[in-house]
């Protein structure tokens, strides 16, 4: 999600500069290895990349730090509970990347995601999630969309994890904890006194092998192929799927956990990244590469889409290429749009449909409803959607 919409950043005079700025130079230390922690060696669980078409498969777009949002957009497909627990029973779950920046809660996200994990397990179901283009801008030290809420909250996380640390320090028996703050220099080249310490815990908490990173991000996807659908935040091109998908996942999951150095992988850097790619994301379909996405699709067995997120969708949910990309990114955060939620629900018989909470269907084109739900009805829409269902949120 790459729509600029400044208002919505630091607002502190000459930050915003500050932090493109800071860029080259965080990347410049990264490669060297100056920042970061010393690695370790950490048994690796196998990622799994193919998973079989599951009864009911509900995908989710952009969250970017807003928790609220976040919890309505699961609430409309039934997934979440008043108590905010998990009620999905035997649903997959994927969700398509960029729960960091352009929002005050991004930790308050990735606890909640971790969280409904644990609980999906329990009843047969499960959340899958990937990273977009910001998880990776962020590992990576590129702050130019934190919001001054981010740095705030990643202030608070750094307090409570010294506490903790300082706590285990003197039990007996445990090993010595690290400083997630060892080898980051104490100030920034134009970076605001007031800010040096919470960049400072963003970049302890997120680089390679930080304690955030490595709990909430190393076992996420880049790339998922579930049942006939392929998740991807950007896109795939025919180089990708080439250059191996489980090798793709594995390898992005690697350097999250410090293992191959500052910067990220070549696949996930520049215009055609699998986190950046937008060939198959312009609201107008003629200006979309079919013949490209067919090619791709070609080369992933029994693949029949592509669904994307990172490019915002003003009309919601859509498919372009007869329904061969379908991109769920509807700029749902206040912090990028503040869209009304939407998500894609794929059934068993490969039957797409868009939840939606979009007041005007309420009452829209009734004549063209061709089945009940317990929440609302199902619409006929334009041959660029699938079909919506309207849920009374």
């Amino acid at each position: 999600m790459e729509q600029k919409d400044q208002s919505s950043l630091l607002t502190c005079e000459n930050l915003p500069s500050f932090l493109s700025s800071f860029v080259d130079t965080f990347v410049d230390f990264s490669v060297s290895g100056f920042f970061l922690p010393q690695q370790q060696q950490i048994p690796q669980k196998p990622l799994q990349t193919h998973y079989p078409s599951p009864d009911r498969l509900v995908a989710i777009g952009d969250l970017h730090g807003d928790l609220e949002k976040s919890k309505q957009a699961f609430r409309l497909a039934g997934l979440i509970d008043g108590s905010d627990r998990w009620s999905g029973g035997s649903t997959t779950v994927v969700q398509i990347g960029d729960v960091l920046d352009r929002g005050g809660e991004e930790l308050k996200i990735l606890y909640f995601l971790e969280k409904l994990k644990r609980e999906a397990v329990k009843t047969g179901g499960q959340l899958l999630t990937l990273n977009g283009n910001h998880e990776i801008m962020n590992i990576e030290g590129d702050f130019r969309y934190v919001t001054e809420k981010g740095l705030e909250e990643f202030d608070v996380w750094a307090y409570w994890y010294a506490i903790g640390n300082k706590m285990k320090s003197l039990c007996h028996g445990l090993e010595i904890p690290k400083n997630p703050f060892h080898g980051i220099p104490l100030s920034f080249h134009r970076v605001p006194e007031e800010f040096s310490y919470s960049v400072r815990a963003r970049i302890a908490a997120l680089r390679p092998n930080g304690p955030i990173s490595r709990r909430f991000l190393a076992n996420n996807s880049t790339v998922l192929v579930v049942g006939d659908s392929v998740f991807v935040h950007g896109g795939l091109l025919a180089k990708h799927v080439d250059y191996g998908l489980q090798r793709i996942n594995e390898e992005v999951r690697d350097w999250i956990n410090g293992s191959k150095g500052g910067r990220a992988p070549e696949y996930c850097r520049g215009r055609n990244a699998v986190v950046w790619l937008r060939k198959f994301s312009d609201e107008l379909e003629k200006n979309c590469d079919c013949s490209l996405l067919e090619h791709v699709l070609a080369t992933i067995p029994g693949a029949k889409r592509m669904i994307m997120g990172h490019t915002i969708q003003v009309a919601g949910i859509n498919g372009v290429c007869d329904s061969r990309a379908i991109r769920i990114d509807v700029g749902m955060s206040k912090g990028c749009g503040n869209g009304l939620p939407e998500v894609l629900e794929i059934n068993k018989d490969s039957r797409l449909r868009v939840l939606t909470s979009y007041p005007l269907y309420m009452n829209k084109n009734q004549s063209f409803a061709d089945g009940r739900t317990k929440e609302g009805f199902v619409l006929l829409v334009p041959k660029q959607g699938p079909k919506l269902v309207e849920v009374k949120a």
